[in-house]
């Protein structure tokens, strides 16, 4: 599920409101509960408030304590008691919907709360706290004198909020708690990169190249010297201190033998409410397990026949010749960005022919930061925000470029840029709903299944028009589908990594580079995988459904914007809502 009530930025808390007992009106009370969750959530996420254009959370990081956690959650429970009391049935379907997603978060906030995995493992193989902190001059508003007090109080910041999550990473290791070895290697040096000789070397230093017109001269120049001394006198250590923990104490203890979470303690029954939490269903380890295996069989058979169209005997065959053949595979960063671009805008183009509704925020295609793209996955998306003068950003990994073919893009662009994660999320910005609907929820079986549905979109663009874009897709698809199998065999039935590779090197025509990266991400974070391919089938059952009932009166770009026009949300309310949706199309 993992929306941001379950994961929030945190800060100082924020008091519990509770509703007057004269107010007896249930709509009343469910609305101004919504608008309580909401402050108190950006009380909670500066970040987030940053992002909104609201000024509360300038110069705050959050609160990485344990102590500000177990706070966090009573407030939860609380404001959960607070919604459990309202009659539901008597509000408007609206909040109804409104009233599922905040139940929802609210409850899987607590679910998660009962686990020390939860509680203390603060950072996957791809980052934590750590990297998070390290985008913040790519995610901070720079208009005027106060946008830079505030990065630079942030700044100031990072070592505090650093010494909160080691300390929590500390219990980790005496928990027995700590990652897998070998999906971590390579961190310590990820970690080193963001240390350098000068303030001037470094992506902290970027917001500094030059001088905004609204900032006098001599205040920019006490700026300057603010930020060189701050981002070489305590950014800098405070990453040598994390280095320093990594690799004396926490390196040394990182687990062996079988690398799935249920090895830790507690292990199986956690791995449980990560299935149901990311899925955002009742599905056991095994019903997702045996769903992939069924998946993988029927792709496996269509990739089968586009290696056929494409002249070659054999799906491996085919698959060989697109992993080796350098025709494939970009010469240089610049290429491989300058590909993605191109696409991207052409794509652009045919946004009209499948969607009524379009998100005023555009979208940038960029590199992925050189410090944070080594091990990391092949592409992903940064939300952007109208508030902060930030575009949306499709960022593509251009290291190990003999890892990153070309006949893979058409499906990446339409997956993180549009109509995919760009799409979807600047869109939910811009709704006309409650903010805490529009910034405060992101359940990742939506969010994740929309981008796999938006891959299958790309056939009706007619993106795929070579058998090896074919494959590429297909691949893809088969990509989501292994991870049904591989992330379930690793955490429920003690899979090792090495056989997680080969079903994954078997069944889908990655490159052995990124598929290692795949299992590397899977081990470290347990059950995220799963929600790709879960939302997708629920997308994609719901549009033949509608197709069926409505017949030669089905319009596509109506339904897609139906699937959109809540927002994120668990896959059981988007049902009862397209179903709800086909009847007034019916009726109509």
């Amino acid at each position: 599920m993992k929306s941001v009530l379950a994961a929030l930025g945190l800060a100082l808390a924020a008091p519990i409101c509770v509703a007057s007992p004269a107010m007896a009106n249930p709509t009343e009370e469910y609305t101004q509960l919504r608008e309580d969750v909401w402050q108190w959530t950006l009380d909670y996420s500066p970040g987030l408030a940053t992002s909104i254009g609201d000024r509360r959370g300038d110069g705050q990081l959050g609160d990485l304590s344990i102590e500000a956690y177990d706070r966090q959650i009573a407030e939860t429970k609380a404001y959960l008691a607070q919604l459990n009391a309202i009659d539901e049935a008597a509000l408007s379907a609206d909040l109804q919907v409104d009233y599922a997603i905040i139940k929802s978060s609210l409850e899987d906030s607590i679910a998660a709360s009962k686990f020390d995995h939860t509680r203390y493992i603060l950072f996957t193989n791809r980052g934590g706290w750590f990297s998070g902190f390290a985008s913040t001059p790519y995610r901070s508003p720079f208009f005027n004198k106060a946008d830079y007090s505030s990065y630079l109080s942030r700044l100031a910041g990072f070592a505090a909020l650093n010494d909160q999550g080691i300390a929590r990473s500390r219990q980790a290791v005496s928990l027995g708690l700590t990652q897998a070895c070998e999906p971590m290697e390579g961190l310590a040096g990820r970690i080193e990169q963001q240390i350098y000789e000068t303030a001037e070397e470094s992506p902290f230093w970027q917001p500094f190249l030059e001088r905004p017109a609204a900032i006098s001269e001599s205040d920019w120049a006490a700026i300057i010297a603010q930020a060189k001394s701050t981002i070489e006198g305590s950014v800098f250590p405070a990453y040598q201190d994390f280095l320093t923990f990594y690799q004396s104490e926490y390196e040394p203890e990182c687990r062996t033998g079988t690398p799935g979470v249920m090895a830790t303690p507690n292990g199986e029954a956690y791995y449980a409410y990560r299935v149901k939490s990311f899925t955002t269903t009742d599905m056991t380890p095994d019903e997702v397990h045996n769903l992939g295996l069924s998946e993988v069989a029927r792709i496996r058979s269509e990739m089968v026949e586009v290696a056929k169209e494409a002249g070659f005997e054999t799906r491996e065959a085919f698959i060989e010749h697109l992993r080796t053949d350098p025709r494939y595979y970009a010469k240089t960063p610049e290429e491989l960005v300058a590909a993605a671009s191109a696409l991207a805008k052409h794509i652009d183009g045919m946004m009209p022919q499948l969607f009524g509704n379009l998100p005023r925020q555009p979208y940038t295609v960029s590199p992925i930061p050189a410090a944070q793209a080594p091990g990391n996955t092949t592409a992903y998306y940064e939300p952007g925000s109208l508030e902060t003068g930030q575009a949306g950003i499709y960022r593509v990994n251009t290291t190990e470029l003999d890892q990153r073919p070309l006949w893979e893009l058409p499906a990446l662009g339409v997956h993180e840029a549009v109509p995919g994660h760009h799409h979807q999320i600047a869109l939910q910005q811009e709704l006309d709903l409650h903010p805490l609907r529009r910034n405060g929820t992101f359940f990742t079986a939506f969010v994740e299944g929309w981008g796999l549905y938006s891959e299958r979109l790309g056939i009706e663009m007619g993106l795929y028009d070579t058998p090896a874009k074919q494959m590429g897709r297909l691949s893809y698809e088969m990509w989501r589908a292994t991870r049904l199998v591989v992330d379930t065999g690793l955490h429920s039935k003690g899979w090792s990594k090495q056989r997680a590779v080969d079903f994954m090197l078997d069944n889908t025509a990655l490159t052995e580079g990124n598929i290692d990266a795949e299992v590397n991400r899977y081990i470290t974070w347990p059950g995220q995988a799963l929600a790709y391919k879960v939302g997708e089938l629920k997308i994609r059952e719901l549009r033949q459904r509608a197709n069926d009932a409505l017949g030669t009166d089905f319009d596509l770009r109506a339904f897609h914007d139906a699937v959109l026009e809540n927002g994120a949300v668990p896959l059981s309310v988007l049902e009862a809502h397209i179903d709800r949706w086909i009847e007034k199309q019916k009726a109509s």
